[in-house]
């Protein structure tokens, strides 16, 4: 007897079942790839794009895309396509420059849909791929600014148009991650609206100062506006960049290298009062409607972090919440407070506020322990929020005092050591000093230690022996210092590159 044989509709139904299976699995992990790995591979999975990438490695070769069909439904708009060939002219131009070139691996920060990466394949930079936190397959893989999936020293060369980086709320991060995976000799290419002024365009340049400026220019935008093109090559010896980074941050010989538009800033800035006042407390707040404040004239996008130290704050509602938060114009910038105040009737408030740190001590030159004289009504209490009791003058160093029945220990710090521990060149620091003349021991220890150049914008009050409201033709013994000695002050302040304000 033969044996039985299989019915050919069978063997079809089989084959047919089989190969549904593989499709809804291969379905399956395909939808698992996009959706919840963004369209990345880990090495050993099978996968139909982007071939050979290496998140976090050395390399990135990604599939070949050679003609719009490739890109599906994207070619169909005309907008889209009218983009693709703007990136393309601008990429052209590149290469005849020699920033670019066909052999280059190439990356495209934040870019939504891919344009500027259609164009450099085109071209044929064939490894060429755009990061964007919403993957699109085949030109655009998961990823951020401030956090690359790919490892070091990686790229050729990186774009980053359309703003990218204007939008960015982490510029020091998203400058670092470049600094890691461009090459040493790799070129950076940014395209901003934001760097207007030269303040803000060295900003921009401070930021990636791991780089050297190729050239900077005025071009259209894909909109028709008008962006600022910046190209730049990343450093090759990293002895010259140190040595840049020393020079930048006042390091190197403890003096500001004062650029000439920072002199610009300066000079355009409202005089200083060079007669002294017969009546100071009326002048003096009368000029503040004459301050030019430096975020009106400059874009501070570009900083890495955004603070304001108040020098002898008092209460919160003396000047942070009453000046700085309601007049200072902030671009929509989140400062990071400090408030150095020594006096303990003010403390306790302070405890109660957000995004305000309390330095409960007395900002001086050097660490150590200090005794003050408290000036107050005998009958009166200190009260937090009031308006003139409870100034703090200091007497002598714990080195000389012999005892007094009016005066306070407190602990002093070196503001100048304080400053260059806790911000540096690449933040926006706005400080304000009222110290009732302790500045004349502050701010020459901050010019000498180089600490002043970490300061943007300085408003301070001088104390000096002014003439009395209450006894006409009398100066006050409140102080030694005379007018023309504050002057002084504000005069070297400004010739050490910083914009000083006469405060009231």
């Amino acid at each position: 007897m033969e044996p039985p044989t299989l019915k050919p509709n069978l063997l079809r139904n089989i084959l047919i079942r089989l190969l549904s299976f593989g499709v809804l699995v291969f379905a399956v992990r395909f939808a698992y790839i996009v959706t919840v790995k963004g369209g990345s591979c880990d090495s050993g999975d099978f996968c139909f794009f982007p071939e050979n990438l290496n998140i976090r490695g050395a390399s990135v070769r990604v599939q070949s895309v050679s003609a719009v069909s490739d890109v599906g439904h994207l070619s169909t708009t005309k907008k889209w396509r009218g983009s693709v060939d703007y990136y393309s002219s601008i990429f052209q131009d590149l290469i005849s420059e020699g920033s670019l070139s066909p052999n280059s691996i190439a990356l495209c920060i934040e870019t939504q849909t891919g344009e500027d990466v259609l164009a450099l394949k085109e071209m044929g930079i064939v490894d060429s791929v755009g990061i964007f936190k919403k993957a699109y397959p085949p030109l655009i893989v998961h990823g951020e600014a401030h956090s690359q999936p790919f490892g070091a020293d990686t790229f050729d060369f990186e774009f980053s148009g359309n703003g990218g980086l204007d939008r960015s709320a982490r510029p020091a991060e998203f400058a670092a991650e470049i600094n890691r995976t461009l090459k040493p000799g790799g070129f950076l290419v940014i395209h901003t609206s934001a760097a207007k002024d030269m303040y803000s365009f060295n900003s921009l340049l401070e930021l990636f100062n791991f780089c050297i400026l190729i050239r900077s220019h005025e071009i259209d935008g894909v909109d028709s506006s008008s962006i600022r093109e910046v190209v730049m090559k990343k450093h090759v010896e990293i002895l010259g960049f140190e040595a840049r980074e020393s020079s930048l941050s006042g390091n190197s010989a403890n003096k500001c290298s004062v650029p000439g538009y920072k002199r610009e800033i300066i000079r355009n800035a409202e005089p200083l009062i060079l007669e002294e006042p017969l009546k100071p407390w009326i002048t003096l707040k009368r000029n503040i409607k004459n301050v030019k404040y430096l975020t009106s004239v400059v874009d501070i996008s570009y900083k890495n972090r955004y603070v304001y130290v108040d020098v002898g704050a008092r209460s919160y509602g003396s000047s942070i919440a009453s000046w700085f938060k309601k007049q200072y114009p902030k671009q929509n910038k989140t400062f990071d407070v400090y408030a150095i105040e020594a006096d303990r009737a003010f403390h306790e408030e302070y405890k109660r506020k957000k995004r305000v740190k309390l330095l409960p001590y007395a900002a001086w030159v050097r660490n150590e322990t200090l005794f003050f004289e408290i000036t107050r009504d005998p009958g009166k209490k200190v009260m937090p929020k009031g308006g003139g009791m409870g100034r703090i003058h200091p007497v002598k160093t714990s080195s000389s005092y012999m005892g007094h029945s009016d005066t306070n220990k407190i602990e002093g710090f070196d503001l100048a050591d304080w400053l260059k521990s806790t911000v540096t060149y690449r933040d926006f620091v706005v400080m304000k000093m009222d110290v009732e003349g302790t500045e004349f021991h502050l701010i020459p220890r901050l010019i000498q230690t180089g600490a002043i150049c970490l300061i943007d914008e300085f408003f301070f009050e001088c104390h000096y022996n002014r003439w009395q409201r209450c006894c006409p033709g009398q100066r006050s013994a409140k102080y030694q210092k005379t007018y023309a000695q504050c002057l002084d002050l504000f005069t070297s302040l400004r010739e050490s590159g910083v914009l000083v304000h006469q405060w009231w």
